[in-house]
């Protein structure tokens, strides 16, 4: 099936219908109606847009990558840009006022109303999800899957380029986009998952090479924005969804992290994918769009827990990565 945007006719199957039970299933729910509708956030911002609704691609990203319920307003805009109808929409609103019900403390509402925070645009972003939990934990010296530091990232708002039928050259990723392992082309038993800066420099997580057989979380999907332009998430099932951010300053610099103030147009969290080398072999360079430079390994190291760092683009072997569709979870 093609999920990709405009041409399509449309997910023939029927769309899920709810039967969470808590706040975490609903939105694992939510999360699976994108999948059935075929759309990026960047789409169905579009399609909430074309109803006088504002409704910014981060927020979606955002509300979709908590444990807690997504408020009423947002189920209703997002249920009806994934192309439901009336009665759908109205069995997603009931299912929520049940969960609600049920579990009073963990409705969205306790963390104020996105709606308003979205367009306040001149306020400072409140401390992400993923940070603050990364902050009770570093006390005592526990690592958590996908936490975010502080240094800025600075990276220039833009559009990404317009969708094409095959959003990246050389890889089989959907329009929708796909789940992936992402190997370093000279050690294809490793996988690009959290690491931590082994200078100590930044304390936080970053993105390394590990073992795959102990990379099972977060889980890596990939989303195209445009020709050959994807988004790097990183979904775990306590943390949320975060986008890999390229560091542009601070002790963190070049460095890449999660963070789950996701936006389809922060040049600084998309990455052109390009084949690299003879097309058999099936090798990527990953080019950050805000410097244009490269991913690497540091040092060009070959060892599990080396840092993936921007830098010069220099054709050098720790340059090439392979992409690896897999199965959803």
């Amino acid at each position: 099936m093609d999920h990709g945007g405009g041409g399509s006719a449309g997910p023939p199957v029927d769309a899920p219908r709810p039967q969470a039970r808590t706040p975490s299933e609903f939105t694992a729910e939510l999360r699976a109606l994108r999948t059935w509708s075929g759309l990026t956030y960047r789409q169905i911002e579009g399609k909430a847009s074309a109803h006088a609704t504002r409704f910014p691609a981060s927020t979606i990203a955002t509300t979709l990558g908590r444990a807690t319920l997504p408020k009423e307003w947002f189920v209703e805009v997002f249920t009806r840009a994934c192309g439901l109808g009336d009665e759908e929409v109205r069995q997603w609103l009931d299912v929520r006022r049940r969960i609600a019900t049920e579990n009073p403390v963990q409705t969205g509402d306790q963390d104020g109303d996105d709606r308003d925070e979205a367009a306040d645009e001149g306020l400072p972003p409140r401390s992400p999800r993923w940070r603050r939990a990364a902050s009770l934990l570093a006390a005592t010296g526990i690592g958590v899957a996908g936490t975010l530091g502080v240094t800025s990232v600075v990276g220039t708002s833009a559009p990404p380029p317009p969708p094409s039928a095959q959003p990246v050259t050389g890889l089989a990723v959907r329009a929708v986009g796909s789940w992936a392992r992402i190997h370093p082309g000279r050690t294809p038993e490793l996988c690009l998952t959290e690491g931590r800066d082994r200078t100590g420099r930044y304390a936080t997580a970053v993105a390394a090479q590990q073992v795959c057989a102990d990379a099972v979380l977060p889980r890596v999907f990939v989303e195209p924005l445009g020709d050959d332009v994807v988004q790097i998430q990183w979904h775990h099932p306590e943390y949320g969804i975060g986008c890999l951010t390229v560091l542009l300053d601070g002790p963190g610099r070049d460095l890449l992290e999660p963070r789950d103030d996701c936006a389809g147009d922060n040049t600084a969290q998309q990455f052109r994918v390009e084949p690299h080398g003879p097309s058999a072999a099936g090798r990527f360079r990953i080019r950050p769009v805000v410097t244009d430079q490269c991913l690497s390994l540091r040092d060009q190291d070959t060892e599990a827990g080396a840092e993936v760092v921007q830098g010069r683009c220099s054709g050098a072997a720790d340059q090439e990565f392979s992409i690896e569709l897999v199965s959803p979870p």
